[in-house]
């Protein structure tokens, strides 16, 4: 049976005009055409896709690891932090949104997930392993790792609500993550994609062999992916 796709939109057409079989190595320009290509009527998130040579079923080819955008990513998380009533005072003093411990726990349990993180002090390991369920699959579970467990909650939180953030290679070995807003200023884009990139690169896994990056991709929420060339950032 015969498959026929749907016809593109004026917007569309156009966009994969100007990007259709063509590769960036400046990164200005391939910013200044990213930003062309997001018409829609609302305010687009913007994202790398960087294809990277890793097999993460292999623990020396994962990916996983937190940076700090310069300019941000234009979005304010909500933080809520699991701790012991001691440490209520300083995690709002921060600007966490919700602190809690059994009450938290309970609504965690209940799948009241009303944040974008969650940020947890060392003596509640114990307890998070009955939240693993709800929280594992929402990629919402704290982690040493992922600074998310932390003994210095204003220290931490102030990092978080400041634009730091988690990201991690998905299965297949490819990092989706976005890095601003399409309304941002060119050069905001520019400086924070390079830091994102600059963080991907000093956080290669110990078990790549060979070329690091297969291929990298920018794009709007709506727009046309944009090919960028290999030594765009050497």
């Amino acid at each position: 049976m015969e498959k026929f796709m749907g016809k593109l939109s004026r917007r569309q057409t156009k966009n994969v005009e100007i990007t259709k079989d063509r590769v960036y190595s400046n990164l200005e320009e391939a910013v200044n055409v990213l930003k062309q290509t997001a018409t829609t009527k609302f305010i687009e998130s913007v994202e790398l896709h960087a294809n990277l040579n890793i097999d993460p079923k292999y623990a020396d080819q994962q990916l996983r690891t937190t940076v700090t955008l310069p300019h941000g990513v234009g979005k304010q998380l909500i933080i809520a932090v699991l701790t012991n009533e001691e440490n209520f005072e300083e995690a709002r003093t921060a600007g966490a949104e919700l602190i809690g411990n059994e009450e938290l726990t309970d609504n965690i349990i209940k799948g009241n997930i009303e944040f974008d993180l969650l940020i947890t002090t060392p003596n509640m390991m114990p307890k998070l392993a009955k939240l693993g369920r709800v929280l594992g699959p929402k990629g919402l579970m704290p982690s040493p790792k992922s600074g998310t467990v932390s003994s210095t909650l204003h220290e931490t939180i102030t990092e978080f609500k400041k634009g730091k953030f988690e990201y991690k290679a998905d299965k297949t070995g490819i990092v989706h993550v976005s890095f601003g807003k399409s309304d941002f200023a060119e050069n905001q884009l520019v400086e924070n994609l390079e830091a994102l990139y600059n963080s991907i690169e000093k956080n290669r896994p110990s078990g790549v062999k060979g070329k690091y990056f297969k291929s990298l991709f920018i794009c709007t929420t709506m727009g046309p992916s944009i090919k960028l060339d290999l030594n765009t950032f050497v």
